[in-house]
C-alpha cells in the first residue's frame, strides 16, 4: 500500500461516502475527512474491511496524507459551504494541488472559483455527479470541467468509477453490485470543457430531468382522469412502455413506484401522497439561463411552473370548489393510451432538443467546445435520464456534429412525422377535458413555432415600433438593416434606422 493517498474526500453525507466507497472499491486509496469527527469515525468502523479507506480528525492531517499533486474532492452543500471548505484548504495546499467539487454548484459560481484558484496556481475542477446515492456508489455520470492538466491527473479514477455502457446498444452494463466493478463497456465520463462547462452541462441535465418527470406524470394523469386507470394498470402499461422506445430509468422506477401499495390502506401508496412538489432549484437555474440568453427552452420551464403551481395546494383546493372545467364531451376514446405513449415520445424529442440548443448557447457564449455526442453518451448510463433514447442522440451527433437542432435528424424527424397526429389528438384532448398537460402543449408548440417560416412576431416588431420606435427589418431587404415609421406624422413616412 502507497503511504499517501491518491484523493482526499470532504463531506461525509451519503454522497461523498458512496463516492468515497466508489472510489476505494477501484484501487484507488482514499484520505477522508468531515467537520464533525463521529461521522468520520462511524464511517470507517461501518467500512473497516476497506484497506483503501483513511480518516483524519483535522484539516493538515488530511493534507498531509494526500501524495502531490493533491487531489481533493468537495462533496459539502453548494454555496457558502462550498466556498468556507475552499478557503479553508487553500493555505495548505501547494501549487497546482487541485479540488474538484462534486456538488451541484451553480456554473457560474465555478468559473469564478476557478478564475480565484488559477491565480493561486491551484486547479479546480467542477464535476458534475448524476445517479443519485446508488450512482455515487456503483457508476454515476461525470461530468468534469475545468483545466486538461487538471482533467489529466482525475481522468484514471473519473473513468474506473463511472457507469459503463455496452459499447452497441448504449445499455448500461450490470454488475457493479457489491462494490464489484464492471469490467469492460464506455465509461459514462467525459472532460467536458473549460471552468463551468461540467456543471453547466449537469444544469441542463437537471433541467431535461424536470422536463421528464414532469411528461410522465401528465401521461399518468391522462389515463387516470381521462381513462379511469388505477394506478396498478399505469404501472403495468410503463412497464410495457419500458421495453420499448420509451425504454429509461424514470420509467423503471415510476411503474415500479405505481404498483406499491400502500402500507396503511388497501390501496396504493401514490393515491395517498399528497400533490406538492418539492424542487433544489436546477430546473429554476436551466430556465432562467434559457431566458438570459434568449433560447427557447419552454418545456424544461413548463416542468418548474408545475411544481411551483403543485406547492399552492390550499389555494388550488379552495379554487376548485369556484373554477368550473368544461362538462365532459363525448370523445373517441379508441387506442387513445397509444396516443398517450406517441405524445410523450414526440414531446421528449422536442424536450432534448430544448436541452441541447441551450447547451449550444452556452459554449457560444462562454466560448467551450463542447462534444454532443459524447454529452449524450455519457448521460445513457449512472445519471438519473439515462434512457435508450439517448444512444439515438449520440448516433445524430456521430452523423453531424454541427447539427443545429434534434428535431432536424432523421429518425427524431421521422419519429415525430410518425406520432404527430396522436399527439395533437392527446393534446386537444385534454384541452376539451380539461386535463392541464403543460409540458406536451409547450413541446407541441415548439414543435409548431420551429417548423413554421413565418411567425406573427411581424406584427409584434410593428407593435415595439409604434410604441417605443424599437424599430424592424424588413423582408424584401438584407438582415441586418432597421428601419422606424414615423407614426405620429401624418403621412407616416419609413426612414432606414
Amino acid at each position: 500500500m502507497k503511504n499517501h493517498s491518491d484523493f482526499g474526500l470532504i463531506g461525509l453525507a451519503v454522497m461523498g461516502q458512496n463516492l468515497a466507497l466508489n472510489i476505494a472499491d477501484h484501487g484507488f486509496k482514499i484520505s477522508v475527512y468531515n467537520r464533525t469527527f463521529t461521522k468520520t469515525e462511524k464511517f470507517l468502523s461501518k467500512n473497516d474491511y476497506s484497506e483503501n479507506l483513511a480518516g483524519f480528525e483535522n484539516l493538515e492531517g488530511f493534507v498531509g496524507s494526500l501524495q502531490k499533486p493533491r487531489k481533493i474532492i468537495v462533496m459539502v452543500q453548494a454555496g457558502n459551504a462550498t466556498d468556507a471548505v475552499i478557503n479553508s484548504l487553500v493555505p495548505l495546499l501547494d501549487e497546482q494541488d487541485i479540488i474538484i467539487d462534486g456538488g451541484n454548484a451553480k456554473w457560474t459560481d465555478t468559473i469564478r472559483r476557478e478564475s480565484d484558484l488559477n491565480n493561486q496556481n491551484i486547479h479546480f475542477v467542477g464535476s458534475g455527479v448524476s445517479g443519485g446515492e446508488e450512482g455515487a456508489r456503483f457508476g454515476p455520470s461525470l461530468m468534469a470541467g475545468g483545466s486538461k492538466f487538471a482533467w489529466e491527473q482525475i481522468q484514471e479514477a473519473w473513468l474506473a468509477i463511472s457507469a459503463k455502457v455496452d459499447a452497441q446498444t448504449g445499455k448500461p452494463l450490470i454488475g457493479a453490485s457489491q462494490g464489484k466493478p464492471i469490467s469492460g463497456g464506455v465509461p459514462c465520463a467525459a472532460y467536458i470543457g473549460e471552468n463551468g462547462a461540467g456543471h453547466y452541462v449537469k444544469m441542463v441535465h437537471n433541467g431535461i430531468e424536470y422536463g421528464d418527470m414532469q411528461m410522465i406524470c401528465e401521461a399518468y394523469h391522462l389515463m387516470k382522469n381521462i381513462l379511469g386507470m388505477s394506478a396498478k394498470e399505469v404501472g403495468e402499461t410503463f412497464e410495457i412502455w419500458n421495453n420499448g422506445e420509451l425504454d429509461s430509468f424514470l420509467m423503471e422506477i415510476t411503474a415500479d413506484a405505481l404498483q406499491q401499495k400502500d402500507p396503511v390502506t388497501d390501496g396504493y401508496l401514490v393515491d395517498h401522497v399528497l400533490d406538492a412538489a418539492g424542487q433544489k432549484g436546477t430546473g429554476k437555474w436551466t430556465s432562467v439561463n434559457a431566458l438570459d440568453m434568449g433560447t427557447p427552452a419552454p418545456t424544461v420551464a413548463e416542468a418548474v411552473f408545475a411544481r411551483c403551481m403543485s406547492a399552492v395546494k390550499e389555494e388550488r383546493v379552495h379554487a376548485s370548489k369556484l373554477l368550473k372545467g368544461p362538462d365532459s364531451p363525448n370523445i373517441d376514446r379508441t387506442n387513445f393510451l397509444e396516443a398517450i405513449r406517441g405524445a410523450l415520445y414526440c414531446s421528449k424529442i422536442c424536450s432534448y432538443a430544448q436541452g441541447f440548443q441551450l447547451m449550444q448557447a452556452a459554449a457560444n457564449e462562454y466560448n467551450w467546445v463542447l462534444n454532443f455526442g459524447e454529452i449524450a453518451q455519457i448521460w445513457r448510463g449512472g445519471c438519473i435520464i439515462r434512457a435508450a433514447f439517448l444512444q439515438k442522440i449520440t448516433e445524430a451527433y456521430q452523423k453531424d456534429p454541427s447539427l443545429p437542432n434534434l428535431l432536424l435528424d432523421n429518425y427524431f424527424c421521422d419519429s415525430i412525422r410518425r406520432d404527430q397526429s396522436d399527439w395533437r389528438r392527446v393534446v386537444s384532448t385534454a384541452a376539451l377535458e380539461g386535463v392541464p398537460t403543460p409540458t406536451f402543449s409547450s413541446a407541441l408548440a415548439y414543435y409548431d413555432s420551429y417548423r413554421s417560416a413565418s411567425l406573427p412576431q411581424n406584427l409584434l416588431q410593428i407593435q415595439r415600433d409604434y410604441f417605443g420606435a424599437h424599430t424592424y427589418e424588413r423582408t424584401d431587404q438584407p438582415r441586418g438593416n432597421f428601419y422606424h415609421t414615423d407614426w405620429l406624422a401624418p403621412e407616416r413616412p419609413q426612414f432606414k434606422a
